[in-house]
């Protein structure tokens, strides 16, 4: 008989042989293999980069913070990035070769309401299931502005709750504006502090007074004007 053809790996192979280069892993750190969802593997390259991306690499997962592509006179093209562990809240600084591969992390959404504070725990609601997820407020980048019975997206990576996205664009209420607050200057207009109804602080304009509603850029804390809808 003619010898065969060295077989081609199939992505069905390349999963398997993942899976078990992982559970060795955890094997070694004493841990269980979890089991995952039946997602695709899906790759990407450096050239898919955008902030908030999540990736998965080392057996965790991240979210881009921060990128640069660099191109130097000499030498090949690589990528510098900043990036934040879901799992840890651990920062990393890693540089990648141009077009370098990684591994798309598989993350499922799930959209649910914010009940209430249990000591160090945030406590949010499934819309479907009703059943409650606690997350870590130190956890959430943006707990500060999340309001009462507020519906969110909860990110789960195998399970496991990693993120909350809070709207770049929120509407809050103003609890306290002292009318007297010495301001600061800023962009040419004075501001001042004003305290939101979640508690957070930040400043607006001399005119906002208590009990008005205004728009704020949660991802700069910072004042975009009246809520005249609300």
């Amino acid at each position: 008989a003619r010898p065969g053809r060295p077989q081609t790996p199939t992505v069905a192979m390349l999963a398997v042989a993942v899976a078990v280069a992982e559970a060795y892993v955890l094997a070694t750190r004493g841990l269980v293999a979890q089991p995952r969802a039946l997602h695709p593997i899906l790759m990407g390259t450096t050239a898919d980069f955008k902030t908030g991306l999540t990736i998965e690499f080392d057996n965790s997962v991240w979210k881009v913070v921060d990128f640069l592509h660099v191109k130097p006179g000499k030498g090949s093209a690589f990528v510098r990035s900043k990036l934040k562990n879901l799992e840890t809240g651990s920062t990393l600084e890693k540089t990648w070769r141009a077009g370098e591969a990684f591994g798309d992390a598989q993350v499922d959404k799930e959209e649910m309401k914010y009940s209430y504070l249990d000591g160090e725990d945030m406590v949010f609601m499934s819309m479907e299931t009703f059943e409650e997820e606690r997350i870590p407020r130190s956890d959430i980048e943006k707990a500060e502005f999340i309001k009462d019975e507020m519906v969110l997206n909860i990110l789960k990576w195998r399970g496991k709750a990693i993120d909350v996205q809070v709207p770049k664009t929120v509407s809050f209420k103003v609890i306290e504006a002292a009318p007297g607050a010495k301001g600061n200057s800023a962009g040419g207009r004075t501001e001042k502090p004003v305290t939101l109804e979640t508690g957070a602080q930040i400043m607006a304009p001399m005119f906002i007074v208590e009990g008005e509603d205004i728009k704020v850029d949660t991802d700069e804390r910072k004042y975009m004007g009246r809520d005249t809808a609300a």
